[in-house]
């Protein structure tokens, strides 16, 4: 058996998952699936000190309490910032990272450094009302649709999950100075079907992981949101983890 510990990407919550994590422990894994601060059944408690070290800590926190090791830590989109920090802080924990179509950062970089279109989104923030709320984005024509999910009943479902992000999530820098981190091996899973990336190309995935094991990259013929779009299929893939 093993442990997966599946963590959202912005705007989302935990019940993004709902379709992986059934299929993950019907083949007998166990899987947690966590709601970072600010998100979901936890939106109440978003405010502007809710940045990515906030989340760092929540994802931490999950392993340290429940006394989890080996645990295959996958991270999606903006998660990809969340689980290298958090791996960072407890690599003896962690079994393989797995970046789903998320962003891969270098110690010290923010999630702007990753992607430059992120500067608008805090310009947005800073200029608004609240001067510190990054709103979901609205959906957009197919194949854009909302991160990718394009049929109007499950871009409904999916916005009904959706809430505000803070601005600080996407200005705190991540920390990766734990050498022990470049030891875990790594996955790299990319949904192909993303338009976004054409104008924002995702850097290049080295040949060669931190460990010095070659890299591994797959990829399923989706949009962005693959674990609604493709959940089978995404397991399959996350099964091969393990």
């Amino acid at each position: 058996m093993s442990t997966y510990l599946l963590v959202h990407g912005g705007w989302h919550s935990g019940q993004c998952w709902e379709r992986v994590a059934p299929l993950l422990a019907a083949a007998g894994h166990r899987v947690l699936t966590p709601t970072l601060t600010g998100h979901g059944d936890k939106a109440d408690l978003l405010g502007p000190e809710v940045g990515l070290d906030t989340h760092v800590d929540d994802v931490v926190a999950v392993i340290v309490e429940n006394d989890l090791t080996d645990v295959i830590l996958v991270g999606h989109s903006y998660a990809g910032l969340v689980i290298s920090s958090a791996a960072n802080k407890v690599p003896d924990r962690i079994a393989h990272l797995v970046y789903l179509d998320a962003m891969v950062p270098e110690d010290g970089e923010t999630a702007a450094d990753i992607r430059p279109d992120v500067l608008d989104l805090i310009d947005i923030a800073l200029k608004s009302e609240s001067g510190w709320r990054v709103p979901p984005p609205p959906a957009g024509p197919p194949p854009l649709g909302l991160f990718g999910v394009t049929d109007a009943a499950e871009v409904a479902r999916l916005r009904a999950m959706l809430s505000d992000q803070g601005v600080l999530t996407f200005q705190e820098p991540v920390r990766m100075d734990n050498p022990a981190l470049r030891t875990i091996p790594r996955t790299h899973i990319h949904c192909t079907d993303n338009p976004l990336v054409d104008a924002y190309p995702r850097r290049p995935v080295p040949a060669v992981q931190p460990n010095g094991s070659p890299a591994q990259v797959w990829e399923l013929p989706t949009g962005h949101d693959c674990m609604i779009t493709m959940p089978a299929e995404l397991t399959e893939l996350l099964l091969r983890v393990s």
